[in-house]
């Protein structure tokens, strides 16, 4: 599967300063599993791309030994990799500075996700070394696994029971200008590695019962699928919006429901989810319309929020859109996202009402969907009227024509009826006149101010000819004919008044509802974790449904069509693109724009507070080492002076066993007070990188003797399991000896009298886990996070003696050894250390960094 999402622009974007230099193009092969053959597939696009005489160096391949991943580069000119050294290893890296300077048109750089060695001014992350070289306009091919991503590590994780230590940004990936998926079928993948074009023979037991089962191949494929699927929608979706294209394109089943926060927005989103489950891949998307107008106003915000809950519950995601008409709105933001069937519910008014208001928002919708499949759902509520009082507020067009029409009609018609024999003789003119006054009303309800003058002015007219003598002519000089004229004109002018205020009044209520709607989404989207620039862009874009949104600098000027600027903080502009938004959006826009200014000023401050956050915990480590150095070197040191001075003194003679127990407790002191050097220095050693390991193949056997020697006698007794079940690890014996020791050590001091000291060894996962089992009062869990702090003596440990050095150092130097150090509750009590090491490759020895 090959995704080309270049060039194109994105729908939101964050904009800062541009270089002059041409970026370069980013293609990444992205593999489902290992062994794949990702780095084949990127070799061979090399080889092709330097046969057409595009110029090639291939920066850093990684081949792993395979022979046929290897003849790939022959032709091909490889950059020599640059040696280095840490902590007394000695490596070969990358080397960014030589492919700079001799800048080729493409560059091969393998191993996305890949650490680099620290030092000599090196990025952290290859992946930061392909942005400096994408930077220098140089183009780049690459490669990675679906497991290194950033927002899947912890899912196949859970999948593999394999943690993945090496992780790139999905950022990155994504904005590749092409993303090409390799992918096998698990059984495929499997005979490769039986084949022994994976791994090496000795490995391929282990790796088919572990990592490579079935279940795990077909999982990691899945991901991958998804995660490329989902990037080839964004760059539909952005093409789309790019070219103006407004048709519907079914490539992906995209259900809408609209929500109105009714009772039957539960009932329309389960059918709508179950719409979307039919299709594999399906999405679900509900959409309120907050309209300006009024009609959104007095929604139930309890409802939409609970109905908002239900749709994240069932994978799917919400938005709320303001819009002066539903069915416009709703049916544009159904195109937008390239929807293919939007669900409604049956209208609620009944049917003197559809008659009187004409044709609703379900009507309307179908006629205006086009090519997207409408669906109208029953509901309980369907036909019994509104739950809310009438939030129709303004004048539609229909009233705005009935209104005239009504004013010169009504008091007509009104007349016709009165003028018939039975009527004139039943009524007499005050009766007559009063009729006359309700249906001025009636017109002004209907049409307003204006055309309530106009029915006014016809009635007043009317009624002079026809009903006050003498009938059939205009007799203005009766002072009882000038009365009428005027109570009519007052009465229709003071309730046209009336009615215009209350409906400028319901408008402007009706517009601080809607705008309270949408800043209650938008506080939602902050809460729910959503308040990245990014995510508040694209809610802005969503809201005010514009084809665009960007954060600019003060300075450039942004071109396109129908721009709407504002200030979004000191040097900012936020920008929308697409529609022209009136006055009384721009209001709710600047308040976007806040946030989003907001947003910038948090992400500036936390990263200030991450460049002093060192300085504190240095600072912090300084005076706890002040304060442990003042108490527990002296404490030794005086005992052991105390011993020699008393032995030196002329004034007092001691006898043999005197003398010999001042003797010991001098070299017991002693003894302490090099124990305790030693932590420090080896402390330091490990902060400062400058630990030498000597890593091979160790058993448990070898080294668990020296450790249980090494503990202080008359504590309780260790007991150990069948530890020869468990195969050799990769430590260094020396070191692995000392952290039991401390493990153990640490152990006996928190055990009680009479109970004993457990260690015991598993193997899991190509890992050896080691557990060291104590029966003490344990640790809280919300202490653990400081467990492993230097300096620290926590829960269950004797404060009287030790830096609190112990556990810091142990997990230092098992981190050194490629291991992890992790407490666990004891059963029935108690605090459990799992020390975790990687299996030992048979016949190797390798010298390596910590």
């Amino acid at each position: 599967m090959r995704q080309d999402t270049g060039p194109i622009r994105s729908r939101v974007a964050f904009f800062g300063d541009m270089s002059e230099v041409r970026r370069g193009r980013l293609k990444v092969y992205l593999g489902a599993a290992p062994g794949v053959g990702k780095t084949y597939r990127m070799l061979d696009e090399a080889r092709r791309r330097a046969r057409r005489g595009v110029d090639v160096v291939v920066g850093v391949a990684e081949c792993h030994g395979r022979p046929h991943t290897e003849a790939m580069l022959d032709g091909l000119e490889q950059l020599p990799r640059t040696p280095c050294t840490y902590r007394g290893g000695h490596f070969t890296e990358f080397d960014v500075t030589a492919l700079l300077a001799r800048r080729p048109d493409v560059a091969v750089v393998d191993e996305l996700a890949h650490t680099n060695v620290p030092g000599d001014g090196r990025h952290r992350k290859r992946w930061q070394d392909v942005e400096e070289l994408l930077a220098a306009g140089i183009d780049v091919v690459t490669a990675v696994n679906i497991q290194h991503l950033a927002s899947l590590n912890d899912v196949v994780e859970k999948i593999t029971e394999v943690p993945q230590a090496e992780t790139v940004p999905d950022e990155v990936v994504r904005r590749a200008d092409q993303i090409e998926l390799v992918d096998l079928p698990p059984e495929g993948l499997r005979r490769r590695m039986a084949h022994g074009n994976v791994y090496a023979p000795e490995k391929v037991d282990a790796a088919l019962a572990n990592y490579f089962r079935p279940g795990n191949l077909t999982a990691l494929r899945q991901l991958a699928l998804l995660w490329v699927a989902d990037r080839v929608d964004e760059a539909l979706v952005a093409y789309r919006s790019e070219h103006r294209i407004g048709g519907v394109w079914e490539t992906r089943e995209r259900v809408v429901v609209a929500l109105t926060g009714g009772p039957e927005g539960d009932t329309l989103i389960r059918r709508a989810a179950r719409i979307a489950d039919r299709a594999a891949g399906g999405d679900l998307l509900a959409v309120h319309i907050a309209r300006s107008d009024g009609l959104a106003a007095g929604t139930s915000h309890a409802s939409l929020a609970r109905q908002r809950r239900l749709v994240e519950d069932l994978g799917g995601s919400y938005h709320s859109v303001v819009g002066d008409h539903v069915a416009s709105a709703l049916v544009e933001f159904a195109r937008a996202e390239n929807a293919t069937q939007l669900v409604l519910g049956t209208s609620r008014r009944r049917r003197l009402e559809r008659f009187l208001t004409g044709r609703g928002t379900g009507e309307t919708v179908v006629a205006l969907s086009g090519d997207i499949d409408v669906h109208t759902v029953t509901h309980e509520r369907a036909g019994r009227g509104t739950l809310l009082p009438s939030r129709r507020r303004t004048l539609s067009r229909p009233r705005r024509v009935a209104g005239p029409v009504a004013g010169l009609l009504l008091p007509v018609a009104l007349t016709l009826l009165l003028d018939l024999d039975g009527a004139r003789a039943h009524l007499d003119l005050t009766s007559t006149a009063l009729l006359f006054l309700l249906a001025v009303v009636g017109v002004a309800c209907i049409g307003g101010v204006a055309c309530a003058v106009v029915a006014s002015v016809t009635a007043s007219l009317l009624l002079n000819y026809w009903f006050i003598p003498p009938i059939g002519h205009f007799t203005l000089t009766d002072p009882n004919a000038v009365i009428a004229v005027a109570v009519f004109a007052v009465v229709a002018a003071t309730v046209a008044a009336v009615v215009d205020r209350s409906l400028r009044l319901s408008r402007r209520a009706a517009r601080a509802t809607a705008e309270a709607e949408t800043m209650s989404s938008l506080a939602g989207t902050i809460v729910r974790g959503g308040a990245t620039i990014p995510a508040l862009l694209e809610r802005t874009r969503e809201a005010f449904g514009a084809e665009a949104a960007e954060l600019v600098e003060t300075g450039p000027a942004a071109t396109g069509s129908f721009l709407t600027a504002v200030d979004a903080g000191p040097g900012r502009q936020l920008i929308l693109h697409g529609r022209e938004l009136p006055a009384s959006e721009r209001r709710v826009l600047a308040a976007f724009a806040a946030h989003v200014g907001a947003a910038v000023e948090r992400a500036r401050l936390a990263e200030a507070a991450a460049e002093v956050e060192p300085v504190r915990a240095a600072d912090r480590m300084r005076t706890a080492l002040l304060r442990a150095v003042g108490h527990d070197l002296r404490t030794p040191l005086a005992a052991g002076w105390a011993a020699v001075t008393s032995l030196r003194s002329a004034d007092v003679e001691f006898s043999d066993g005197d003398r010999a127990e001042l003797l010991a407790t001098a070299d017991e002191s002693m003894a302490k007070l090099n124990r305790l050097v030693e932590n420090l220095l080896d402390m330091a050693r490990l902060e400062a990188g400058a630990v030498s390991l000597a890593l091979r193949a160790t058993a448990l056997e070898e080294v668990l003797p020296a450790a249980l020697d090494s503990l202080p006698p008359g504590g309780p007794a260790v007991e150990t399991g069948d530890l020869q079940q468990v195969p050799p690890v990769l430590a260094d014996p020396p070191l692995l000896e000392r952290v039991l020791a401390n493990l153990m050590g640490n152990a006996a001091r928190h055990t009680p009298q009479g109970r004993k000291v457990a260690v015991t060894a598993s193997a899991l996962a190509g890992r050896v886990e080691i557990r060291v089992v104590d029966r003490g009062p344990g640790i809280a869990p919300d202490a653990r996070d400081r467990l492993f702090e230097p300096f620290q003596r926590l829960g269950d440990t004797d404060n009287t003696t030790g830096l609190g050095l112990g556990l810091a150092l142990s997990r230092g130097l098992t981190e050194a050894m490629a291991g992890t150090l992790t407490p666990e509750d004891t059963p029935g009590g108690g605090l459990t250390m799992v020390l975790s090491l990687p299996f030992a490759p048979a016949h190797r020895q390798t010298a390596g960094p910590a």
